[in-house]
């Protein structure tokens, strides 16, 4: 698992406060009971990182949109249901989906079923990113293993029984809607022009005189 953010957990947290003053020696085997519990009940405490983008289908060539208790793989490029708000766990790669206009989650039922639901807290509503060799995504249910969300080429949606990790129903890549820019992506890849370098070198020239 990923523990990226393992550093964040705060020093109340009972489990943690006695592995770190109490039992230096604890097992990795409790540790790793304790982390497999806070991914599968995640609480307040869980530092979650929330982004923004779009699900493109391979199938359909278009977007996973969430329009309320109803999924499909027919959204445009930009369209409001197309719009996705993911929740990453701290822990592993476990996410939760919610449609930004919608505010529902997609959720798989016991039957295999995709359902949009307005409360995403549950275990069905969690799953989980495999990131294939051909670049694209697959999310398989962390409750029922092996069966992933995936879209038949008229965009809906398939059971989770009746779907693998091969199929090309089932493989989605991250895209950021038409003509929408991340404040963080737009900061990390500005460019330098020589444009700007010569505004800096006259900035900093006035400064001295």
């Amino acid at each position: 698992p990923d523990l990226k953010g393992f550093v964040h957990l705060r020093a109340s947290d009972p489990f943690m406060f006695a592995t770190c003053h109490s039992f230096p020696e604890q097992s990795s085997a409790d540790f790793r009971i304790y982390i497999e519990n806070h991914t599968r009940n995640p609480d307040d405490l869980s530092r979650k990182q929330v982004r923004i983008y779009q699900l493109y289908s391979r199938t359909t060539g278009k977007h996973v949109q969430i329009m309320g208790k109803k999924i499909n793989a027919n959204g445009d490029d930009g369209g409001k249901y197309a719009l996705l708000v993911v929740e990453t766990e701290t822990f592993g790669s476990h996410i939760r989906i919610k449609g930004k206009e919608s505010e529902h989650y997609i959720c798989m039922t016991e039957k295999g079923k995709i359902v949009g639901r307005p409360d995403g807290r549950k275990q069905e509503c969690v799953f989980v990113e495999e990131f294939l060799e051909n670049n694209y995504t697959a999310l398989v249910s962390a409750k029922y293993k092996g069966w992933y969300l995936g879209f038949n080429r008229k965009g809906r949606p398939k059971k989770g029984p009746q779907t693998t990790q091969k199929q090309q129903e089932a493989h989605f890549m991250k895209r950021q809607p038409k003509g929408w820019v991340d404040p963080l992506e737009e900061f990390r890849f500005t460019t330098v022009t020589k444009r700007t370098r010569r505004a800096r070198r006259l900035k900093s020239n006035a400064k001295r005189n």
